[in-house]
């Protein structure tokens, strides 16, 4: 048997060595003996914590046939919406494998991933992670972190950036800003330059969705006032640490909390985040002493727990290039959305329905340039970052991925944005990707809230086509920056359907409208021989957001003859106006040009007639039917205005024969014909 250590072999006779000693311990010297021990093997087993990968779920007590024995009826309804099937993936590792690991020798769990199906466990036993890798089931260990205490690196510079605190004078002057639903005091232009207070003022801020912030921990945000709103309201309805496997978040690093600020502030008048009124599930995956690939395997599993919960969007302002290991540096070729542990959970989180929103990473005047990890995964919604003028930040993160894909997809504010003193809960500026992901997650959601019959990528897809480079994106900031007031029409514009149908010389239009009381439908008609389009008719909305069924007719008589173009128009308060579809429609010439002329068909029938009357004039119309032995079998009497009138009778009850079909206008006989019903 061949131990492995720190990648390279102990050997068997190093094995034979430790064996030998471990035979001759007495129970009152195994503390002094672990002591030697752990000398003996310092150099070759410096490694304390892995990442164990097994080959299946097999013997699994849990099955897709019973989702909710480990999916929340949130996560479960969240699945059904958008048709996302109950696969293998969401199946906990087998409980089986995660106990014979716990029971191999000195070994500790810490958390485990079911889309990664790998535990993470702390040891610095040989001899238990050699019989670990024996176990049939287990398919890799890998070390991943050093032992604790050996990791702590003094010189480690802060992950994260630096708050540059504002002058007293300008907050001042800032909290002074009342302007629409929200008086935003300083965050005013880093909600604005998204038009995000459009959603706000509509009344979308976060009600009924959940943002998951995974991050390096929440500090102070039980007793910083930033956070009040949430706390009185219950709005955080969960919290782990997935660094040392606790509830509590509340003392660790201060960098996820500034996160947290960007989305749950509400200090009408000096900050207000982005969507104050969502709930919130905070994950501390990161270690901020330490730079090692178990923050990837914490990220997937927070995910995870998101996901479980029935979580919507999950922000996440963390990113991997390079590790306290050398050896497990990424290059730019791992960057391709494939690849990374943190990058494949990403897609998994996507896939399971959920919306990631990822900073793009901070390296963009550094030699690396390009974006972190997982800000390459295929369906994230990754941030670069700009000032509240749009201008790009220059430590924003480069594109595209190395397999050529649009990233970052869009910006935010991130130069000079405004996050919580980590010290007062007040206002200060702060630079980096890390919050420009935060903030325009907290429009994603409000957006989301406003259409949650469309699925993360639909969402994803509006806001790029509401971005101010939709049609040019580039490397810097891909799509450019999203217009929530475009994005909303995107979608409005994606829910609307209608279908237009001609009878009689009348145009019935049938509409699928998501609409409002505070929203107008506007139809719109430009005649052939006209230059300008004129409101025909204005359907006005009632009660809440919804989709409606709508429909208007239009009488096609004596309109000119050819072709007459329709669109349809919607209006939201008084400054926002934009066309739903246009659409055209051939004018019959017997409606554009009415005469008196009656037409009986077909002729013989087995079922119906069609008796198309058309008049000059208005008349009053008299049809009847009469049998051969004189006997009349049906009649009908109408007031016709001028125009054609299809009358269909239903003759297929009637016996086969001879019958007569007579048409009186205005008390005068027009016409006596003769029909043969089969």
């Amino acid at each position: 048997m061949v131990v492995v250590l720190l990648g390279a072999p102990l050997g068997l006779s190093g094995l034979m060595m430790v064996n030998k000693i471990l035979m001759k311990l007495q129970m009152k010297k195994i503390i002094l003996i672990g002591v030697f021990l752990l000398g003996f093997v310092q150099s070759n087993f410096a490694q304390s914590r892995y990442l164990i990968r097994f080959k299946d779920k097999s013997t699994n007590p849990f099955s897709i046939a019973n989702p909710s024995a480990y999916l929340s009826s949130r996560a479960l309804q969240r699945r059904t919406r958008y048709n996302i099937a109950i696969d293998s993936a969401d199946l906990p590792v087998t409980p089986r494998y995660i106990d014979s690991v716990r029971l191999a020798g000195a070994v500790i769990i810490l958390n485990s991933s079911k889309w990664l199906n790998e535990v993470a466990i702390k040891t610095t036993d040989p001899i238990a992670l050699a019989k670990i890798n024996s176990f049939p089931f287990v398919l890799s260990s890998t070390a991943v972190a050093n032992r604790n205490g050996d990791e702590i690196n003094t010189n480690r510079t802060n992950k994260f950036e630096t708050l540059v605190d504002i002058p007293i004078s300008n907050l001042n002057e800032r909290i002074t800003n009342t302007e629409g639903t929200f008086a935003y005091g300083l965050s005013n232009g880093q909600v604005k330059i998204h038009q995000g207070d459009f959603l706000h003022n509509r009344g979308y801020r976060g009600e009924g969705m959940q943002i998951s912030v995974l991050d390096a921990g929440f500090f102070h945000y039980l007793t910083l006032p930033t956070f009040d709103s949430v706390r009185n309201n219950n709005q955080i309805i969960n919290t782990w640490d997935f660094v040392a496997n606790d509830a509590s978040v509340d003392e660790d690093n201060s960098h996820g909390m500034n996160c947290f600020s960007s989305i749950a502030a509400n200090m009408p008048g000096i900050f207000m985040g982005t969507a104050p009124k969502a709930s919130f599930c905070l994950y501390r995956t990161e270690d901020v002493a330490s730079e090692t690939k178990i923050e990837e395997h914490n990220l997937a599993a927070g995910y995870e727990r998101a996901d479980s919960i029935g979580v919507d969007v999950c922000s996440v302002s963390l990113g991997y290039t390079t590790f306290d290991n050398a050896a497990q540096n990424y290059t730019y070729a791992n960057m391709n959305g494939n690849t990374t542990i943190s990058a494949i959970a990403t897609d998994m989180a996507a896939k399971k329905g959920m919306l990631p929103v990822i900073a793009a990473g901070n390296d963009g005047a550094s030699p690396w340039q390009f974006i972190a990890t997982p800000a390459d995964a295929d369906s994230s919604l990754t941030v670069g970052a700009v000032d509240t003028l749009g201008n790009v930040a220059s430590f924003s993160s480069f594109g595209p991925t190395s397999n050529g894909r649009i990233k970052p997809n869009l910006a935010a504010v991130g130069l000079r944005a405004v996050v919580a003193s980590p010290s007062t809960g007040l206002p200060v500026f702060s630079n980096g990707t890390s919050f420009a992901a935060p903030n325009l997650a907290g429009l994603t959601t409000c957006l989301w809230q406003a259409f949650p019959e469309f699925n993360n990528m639909a969402i994803l897809d509006a806001m790029q086509k509401s971005g101010s480079r939709a049609t040019s994106p580039n490397d810097r900031i891909g799509y450019g920056i999203p217009d929530m007031k475009k994005a909303f029409t995107v979608l409005l514009e994606k829910s609307f359907t209608s279908n237009s149908t001609i009878t009689n010389c009348n145009l019935l239009v049938n509409m699928n409208v998501k609409f409002d009381n505070s929203m107008n439908v506007v139809i719109e008609r430009k005649q052939s021989n006209q230059i300008a389009f004129n409101t025909i008719k204005t359907l006005n909305g009632s009660g809440a957001f919804a989709n409606k069924q709508l429909s208007f007719t239009d009488n096609l008589e004596n309109q000119s003859s050819g072709v007459s173009n329709y669109r349809v128009r919607i209006d939201i308060g008084a400054d926002t106006s934009f066309y739903l579809t246009n659409f055209n429609v051939n004018i019959p010439t017997i409606c554009s040009n009415p005469i008196n002329e009656i037409k009986i068909t077909p002729n013989p029938t087995t079922d119906n007639i069609n008796v198309i009357v058309s008049r000059a004039a208005a008349s009053k119309i008299d049809i009847s039917v009469i049998n051969a032995a004189g006997q009349q079998v049906y009649k009908n009497s109408y007031q016709q205005n001028p125009g054609v009138i299809i009358n269909t009778i239903n003759l297929k009850s009637f016996s086969t024969g001879i019958y007569f079909v007579k048409v009186i206008a205005d008390n005068k006989l027009i016409t006596t014909q003769r029909i043969l019903k089969n």
